[in-house]
């Protein structure tokens, strides 16, 4: 973690508050010219930061202008406001800061936390470039529930290392080393399957797209079932793990190509949750599957034309190789049928064309499961902010998968590209169903508060408040 949260007292130098309302504040801490002036400013712009200049210390004020209990814009701003207050105490080279929010610390917690995050692995000189702010106090929560937060708030960070790393020091048997050194740390268990096994399984998708590879494919899965589970029948989460995505022999442009390290997007999310539920032992019983690979041309690489055939019999025309994604995760879903789940969740950068219809402010998704599901993953969406926006998964969408020559191919027209994404991959899937694709939010080229430039980690915090309280 590269900051430090404990639960005390206001003893640091330098403090924060934030606040509805002047008459929260202690008089004391202030000069008469001081309180006055911090009146007057917090009237006049409610919404930001003010700074007291005490010499031996500073102090930062926040007046938010209304709190409505619940409501998803305040949560999503006091979060922003304690990303905003550590890059002020960075900005002004402070170590330390004691924070007062008055009920909203764990929010500023968060935000301060994620907000202060930085990808330092490949830099020369770490210490010049990591962030100043080293500790932060919270006095108005347990130690209990700053700890959740802090538990929630590394897995979500170890999810952005995963997706930061170049396919040069993250192939997909070195993603599977990182699933289990998170699992010996937090405790929820891992198996991995090497080539001979996925080959003995038939799982025909990740074979097919590790064929133009010369590092093996990898299939993860991890489990966390503690024995005060709530749910008889697990709730299944599958990453797509392609770690590198060069299109294959449909190749993509150059420029198309250069972030493509974060096509394990969905993978990070899936062993970022399952990190998070086990360090705060959740009581649900959660399985992760992530099918693993690169996309390369090289090899017997498949083709375009190629046709393959799936462990449940399905046959699948290849019409464009950069459409690998869903050929993958077919095979999680196959196999995730042996475990008879409640509900099964995947997560993958899988279209550009959910980037295009919402850009980065949400996930798109689709699926057969109940209301109830969905209510529960909206609800989810809006307390994270990773937001949900529902396609429709109209049948009519199949029609635009037929092969000729086989049971349906892995393309279909440009319109509507994201949901006939997901209705690929329905055909592989025999239980309650969500697809989310988190093309957009993934990875993005600037910062934004608590998220930073390149990966995000989105979907871990969705996936946790949606298995903590579903």
């Amino acid at each position: 973690m590269n900051l430090n949260i404990t639960q005390g007292d206001l003893s640091q130098v330098n403090l924060a508050f934030y606040i509805a309302n002047v008459s929260q504040l202690d008089k004391t801490i202030f000069s008469p010219e001081e309180f006055e002036f911090v009146s007057n400013k917090i009237e006049s712009s409610p919404d930001n930061w003010i700074c007291i200049n005490q010499y031996s210390r500073l102090i930062y004020i926040y007046r938010y202008k209304k709190h409505v209990p619940g409501n998803h814009l305040f949560l999503e701003s006091s979060r922003k406001a304690g990303a905003n207050l550590g890059e002020a105490l960075n900005k002004e080279k402070q170590e330390n800061v004691a924070i007062n929010a008055f009920g909203h610390d764990l929010l500023l917690a968060e935000g301060l936390l994620l907000g202060n995050y930085k990808y330092l692995k490949y830099l020369s000189d770490k210490e010049k470039n990591t962030p100043s702010l080293q500790n932060a106090s919270f006095s108005n929560c347990s130690k209990e529930e700053l700890q959740e937060v802090i538990n929630l708030g590394e897995s979500v960070m170890f999810s952005r290392d995963l997706v930061n790393t170049p396919v040069i020091d993250l192939n997909p048997t070195d993603l599977a080393n990182e699933a289990k050194r998170s699992s010996k740390a937090n405790g929820f268990k891992v198996e991995v399957f090497d080539k001979k096994k996925i080959e003995s399984l038939k799982m025909a998708g990740l074979l097919a797209v590790n064929a133009g590879s010369i590092d093996p494919p990898a299939f993860i899965i991890m489990e966390h079932k503690p024995e005060n589970a709530k749910n008889e029948k697990p709730i299944i989460l599958v990453g797509k793990g392609v770690v590198y995505d060069t299109g294959g022999l449909s190749l993509k442009p150059s420029n198309f190509m250069d972030t493509m390290k974060s096509d394990m997007g969905g993978a990070a999310a899936v062993i970022g949750t399952m990190q998070a539920i086990a360090s705060n032992n959740i009581n649900k019983h959660v399985i992760g599957l992530v099918p693993s690979t690169d996309n390369r041309p090289g090899g017997n690489a498949v083709t375009p034309d190629d046709v393959i055939t799936y462990a449940n019999g399905k046959s699948v025309e290849i019409k464009n190789t950069d459409a690998e994604g869903r050929l993958i995760l077919a095979d999680a879903l196959i196999y995730a049928q042996k475990y008879d789940p409640e509900l099964v969740i995947d997560l993958a950068t899988l279209t550009g064309a959910a980037a295009y219809a919402i850009g980065k402010y949400g996930i798109v998704a689709m699926g057969d499961a109940e209301d109830n599901a969905w209510n529960k993953l909206k609800t989810s969406g809006k307390n994270s902010y990773e937001r949900i926006v529902e396609f429709p998964f109209w049948e009519e969408y199949d029609e635009l998968l037929k092969s000729d020559i086989a049971d349906l191919k892995n393309l279909g027209p440009r319109d509507a590209g994201a949901i006939t994404a997901g209705k690929f991959l329905s055909n592989f899937t025999d239980y309650p169903y969500i697809h989310l694709d988190i093309a957009g939010p993934a990875f993005v080229d600037a910062n934004d508060g608590y998220i930073k430039k390149g990966g995000t980690g989105v979907g871990v915090r969705l996936l946790y408040d949606f298995l903590k309280n579903y």
